[in-house]
């Protein structure tokens, strides 16, 4: 029986992830949604972007782009990027200006 969770064997050592694990949002209509979030964080708000059609590089640059025009904290987790921030129009209007078509979505 072989364990797809195996992460070192004495035989050949650290085994390594494959290449093919990158992860991107995508949406269905080509519109970026940001999100707000409370849940899990202690009533701070975090905004969260879906649909970002990008590679993993370059949803950091952007990720780092908006956390200093916004003043604030982020990471990018699963191909979705989080901004410690509820400013969510201020968010908008920074992606409409990258040329992405943006509509806020939630709470």
């Amino acid at each position: 029986m072989q364990n797809s969770k195996l992460v070192y064997s004495t035989e050949s050592g650290r085994i390594h992830e494959s290449a093919g694990s990158d992860v991107r949002s995508t949406s269905k209509d080509g519109v970026v949604r940001i999100h707000r979030e409370t849940k899990g964080r202690k009533g701070k708000g975090v905004s969260i972007i879906h649909g970002l059609d990008l590679d993993a590089k370059a949803l950091k640059n952007v990720c780092t782009e908006l956390k200093k025009k916004c003043g604030c904290g982020g990471a990018v987790k699963d191909g979705t990027i989080e901004v410690q921030t509820d400013d969510r129009a201020k968010l908008q209007t920074l992606l409409q200006a990258k040329g992405f078509s943006v509509k806020l979505a939630g709470g």
